[in-house]
């Protein structure tokens, strides 16, 4: 047993030499070289997407009376549609190229999903007055189709990796093959009769 221990330690040295390195750092912290924890990718959405959104709804209220607390003056660019974008990606880590969950983020205002917090609502610190129950009763005003219209511009904004498929080239028709089966070429002129003494020409 005093033989065996060894061999087993070193061999375990080995192992740990082979998977990964020890880092020695300050302060004796031992650090693992190797295999690294991934960090989760924060997506930010672009600061015009708002603008867009009204580009192509125009009459989707805008909701942007509200007086900035620091400036004093009323903030224009606060506007639902840029409220709604925040609330989706920021409060609720929700991704944004996906139907389902801007439905669900619309069901929040409505009440019907999620409840809304006033103190984690977008522009409740940044403005004196919070605009939470005014943004849901403006989503609550929509209609279904606009809604739902709503949510299919969202997708089409965030949807960065949808690519318009070209449309396809037809293929030239292969020619059709001839069902008329193989025959042997009709001679050009028809074969005459013997006639009489004809025999004695194949004598030698």
């Amino acid at each position: 047993m005093r033989l065996v221990r060894p061999l087993i330690l070193a061999t375990l040295t080995g192992v740990c030499v082979v998977v990964g390195k020890v880092d020695v750092r300050e302060a004796g912290i031992f650090k693992w070289i190797g295999a690294q924890p991934a960090t989760a990718q924060i997506f930010s959405p672009p600061p015009d997407a708002w603008r867009k959104v009204y580009e192509r709804l125009p009459n989707l209220p805008l909701e942007n009376q509200y007086v900035n607390n620091e400036t004093g003056k009323v903030d224009e660019n606060n506007t639902l549609a840029s409220r709604l974008i925040r609330y989706h990606i920021f409060v609720k880590n929700r991704p944004p190229g996906y139907r389902l969950d801007w439905r669900l983020t619309l069901a929040d205002y409505l009440g019907a999903h999620e409840y809304l917090v006033e103190s984690q609502y977008p522009g409740g610190n940044t403005l004196r007055t919070n605009p939470m129950e005014s943004d849901r009763a403006a989503i609550a005003k929509l209609s279904r189709k606009q809604r739902a219209a709503l949510v299919d511009v969202l997708v089409s904004i965030f949807n960065t990796n949808r690519l318009e498929a070209p449309a396809p080239t037809p293929n030239p028709s292969p020619s059709r093959p001839s069902t008329t089966p193989n025959r042997s070429p009709i001679p050009s002129s028809t074969p005459s009769l013997p006639k009489p003494g004809d025999a004695n020409l194949l004598r030698p």
